[in-house]
């Protein structure tokens, strides 16, 4: 178990990394604006309709307080969602040092 969570954690740092460099090159691209994708934009760009769907869904079964904040989530930067949560679990399945 622990090896696979930290394999995960280190998959969810690895894609922070790349969208903070897609935003990079698209910040570039954009002759110095800055670019920086939100969570919901990055998954709009695979997949627009189930974007749509998820967020009707959530907008009528979830309370307004939880759909307000998975709103909200989805309007974070993409590689700060992926990297914390990447971190955080590194933190948390990190190696086991022995007392001994």
């Amino acid at each position: 178990m622990f090896v696979f969570m930290r394999l995960v954690s280190l998959v969810l740092v690895v894609v922070a990394l790349m969208l903070l460099g897609a935003d990079a090159v698209s910040s570039l691209e954009h002759h110095g604006e800055i670019t920086v994708r939100s969570l919901g934009a990055v998954w709009a760009m695979f997949d627009k309709g189930s974007l749509d769907t998820f967020n009707a869904w959530c907008a009528g079964s979830l309370p307004g307080f939880l759909s307000q904040g998975i709103r909200s989530a989805l309007s974070l930067p993409g590689w700060a969602v992926t990297g914390v949560l990447g971190v955080i679990l590194a933190f948390i399945f990190g190696r086991k040092h022995d007392a001994a």
